[in-house]
């Protein structure tokens, strides 16, 4: 990821990750109705024609490729998602979905790792992204990270007692 310090405020601080993570996160927030509303259904069907003998392939809901899309157009993807799973001892979507739930504002770069590992998977295995949305960790992580930055938004303009 090609998050920078503006050096306006310690690095990894609380304010730090909301200003870094905000601003990404919110161009997939407008995706969140549709994702939960689409867990447990299934959001790509497989193509074939028997006729041409043609290899079956995925067509995918608009809604899923524009929330791929822009998820792709955001900072928040890592190659090195790989190392956030073995760390945490993340094997399974149970598992993932139990990190997400109790996740905090420090876990970001964890909870980025868990998209990356949907989004960059989809691209060269198709039943991935659908996947994410049928078992509910692309609803749940996108929500999460919004949580958590919204709620720390707001600490940090309370004054402090």
């Amino acid at each position: 990821m090609s998050f920078e310090n503006d050096n306006n405020v310690n690095e990894n601080s609380v304010e730090d990750i909301v200003s870094r993570y905000r601003p990404e996160v919110s161009k997939l927030v407008p995706y969140l109705r549709w994702l939960q509303e689409n867990v447990k259904v299934e959001v790509a069907s497989s193509y074939s024609n028997s006729d041409l003998k043609s290899m079956p392939f995925p067509v995918y809901d608009s809604n899923l490729l524009a929330f791929v899309k822009a998820a792709q157009a955001t900072n928040l993807l890592d190659r090195n998602y790989v190392y956030v799973y073995s760390r945490n001892h993340l094997n399974t979507a149970k598992d993932e979905l139990l990190y997400i739930n109790d996740a905090q504002i420090t876990d970001m770069d964890d909870l980025a790792g868990i998209l990356s590992k949907y989004i960059l998977t989809g691209m060269t295995k198709g039943s991935v992204w659908a996947e994410g949305v049928r078992n509910g960790v692309l609803y749940n992580v996108v929500k999460k990270m919004d949580d958590l930055c919204r709620f720390w938004e707001k600490a940090s303009d309370r004054p402090l007692a």
